[in-house]
């Protein structure tokens, strides 16, 4: 009887495949966020993606950067990770400890949030923004409440 299979993906690069694929849903066409959060016992507990706000027509959305806020995409998409945390239905004690994929570093809101859910750990691909004020600010709040983080690299042929 042969062995078993060796050559199997991490967890790490189990979940964050499932915050690459959550990723691909967003409609936005500047910057694709995709977040997984596992639980201590390598489940997936719930993905989320940046996207509008059930009800908001994103057909007739305003996708693009603009100065005037009723016009600007940023002050109606909801983030990845407040997506995952929202989209799960069980209790948000199952998220203590737990970890969150991400495919961008969280910013500063979503660094609170994640903290306020008991996530104990963040994964992320990307820090595009890393060395910018809302990133510093994310690192502090990670930092001063215990929250690990660090970056991982998946292979060439598993990022889009």
């Amino acid at each position: 009887m042969p062995g078993k299979r060796s050559n199997v993906i991490s967890w790490d690069e189990f979940f964050m495949r499932a915050a690459v694929a959550a990723s691909m849903r967003s409609k936005d066409p500047n910057t694709q966020v995709g977040a997984c959060i596992a639980d201590a016992d390598n489940r997936i507990l719930s993905v989320g993606y940046n996207g509008t706000p059930h009800g908001l027509d994103d057909d007739e959305f305003p996708w693009d950067d603009s100065e005037d806020p009723l016009r600007d995409k940023h002050s109606y998409v909801i983030h990845a990770e407040a997506n995952a945390i929202l989209n799960y239905r069980g209790s948000l004690k199952d998220m203590a400890g737990g970890v969150v994929y991400v495919t961008l570093f969280p910013c500063k809101e979503c660094a609170k949030t994640l903290v306020q859910a008991g996530i104990g750990e963040v994964v992320y691909l990307d820090d595009k923004y890393d060395g910018t004020t809302d990133n510093l600010i994310a690192k502090a709040v990670l930092d001063r409440c215990g929250v690990k983080y660090r970056q991982v690299h998946l292979p060439e042929a598993a990022v889009v």
